[in-house]
């Protein structure tokens, strides 16, 4: 495979797993807490280097779990203590971004970690970091990470669909019909946090916030559906890293941040030509006939 369609295949997988996932977050009203994961996440893989001296692997996941089920909690606490849930959000992924910076100065300053990369990443470097079998090259690590989370993703989404839908769209409804919300609560946040770092070293964060929000809102202007949405947001991801990919090699400039901007331009157009709650359909509907 060409070293174009191994970058156009990982950022499609980022485009899809951040696109499934984003759409409970967006459903929920919980999308910036996308953010604070992706931040906080840092932290997560800071220390599991620090115990396997290792950036690849399962340590790498289980990290960023432990962090990212952390952040929700943590912001939950302060938010029942009376903290608005803004500002609880911004508090707790300050302080763990900022010690997972502080702990990368102290002790990983010497290794392919540091701040730039964590929050821009480096698409154009994965088709060179593969993974080896008996010699022979399988592919970019990326690839199979990626496609691993992707598999554990929908097996959520599949196995716990209705609880899924259910408590997305009437928590009260779901807690009478006894459905345990705090569990599905925190499965979704596991399946965040595993999919922010699966992306994380090839995208960086920004972009991974992009494509966890932008994408399901888009999805959201054109239906009501929630497995339309699925598959909408998921395809608009993958959409939006094709068109950004061309537009950074028209113009040589980053590519995450070129597939980025594209997710921004889809939603934009989405918003005025959108058939469900566009703004052009709402202004027709308004003006005299």
């Amino acid at each position: 495979m060409s070293y174009t369609m191994w970058i156009l295949l990982t950022a499609s997988l980022v485009g899809i797993n951040c696109g499934l996932v984003g759409t409970f977050l967006v459903l929920r009203k919980m999308s910036m807490l996308s953010d604070a994961i992706s931040h906080s996440v840092l932290l997560g893989i800071v220390g599991a280097y620090m115990v396997s001296h290792h950036l690849q692997g399962v340590s790498m996941l289980v990290g960023a779990l432990i962090v990212g089920l952390l952040t929700t909690f943590l912001v939950q606490w302060l938010h029942q203590k009376g903290v608005q849930n803004d500002a609880a959000i911004g508090v707790v992924f300050t302080c763990l971004f900022a010690i997972g910076v502080v702990l990368i100065s102290l002790f990983a300053d010497r290794v392919h970690l540091d701040v730039e990369h964590a929050l821009m990443g480096e698409i154009a470097f994965v088709p060179w970091d593969v993974l080896e079998v008996g010699g022979k090259s399988i592919g970019p690590k990326a690839i199979w990470l990626l496609g691993f989370v992707l598999a554990i993703n929908i097996f959520c989404i599949v196995f716990a669909y209705k609880e899924l839908k259910i408590s997305s769209f009437d928590y009260e409804m779901a807690v009478t019909l006894g459905i345990p919300v705090v569990l599905i609560h925190y499965v979704l946040m596991g399946m965040l946090s595993l999919t922010t770092v699966a992306s994380f070293d090839s995208v960086g964060a920004i972009l991974v916030v992009a494509m966890l929000i932008v994408p399901s809102a888009t999805a959201y202007l054109w239906t009501d559906r929630l497995s339309v949405m699925l598959i909408c947001s998921a395809l608009i991801g993958v959409l939006a890293s094709m068109i950004g990919y061309m537009i950074a090699t028209v113009f040589n400039v980053s590519i995450s941040g070129a597939i980025a901007v594209s997710t921004g331009v889809i939603f934009f157009l989405s918003l005025w030509i959108a058939p469900k709650h566009g703004l052009l359909r709402k202004w027709l509907k308004k003006s005299p006939a």
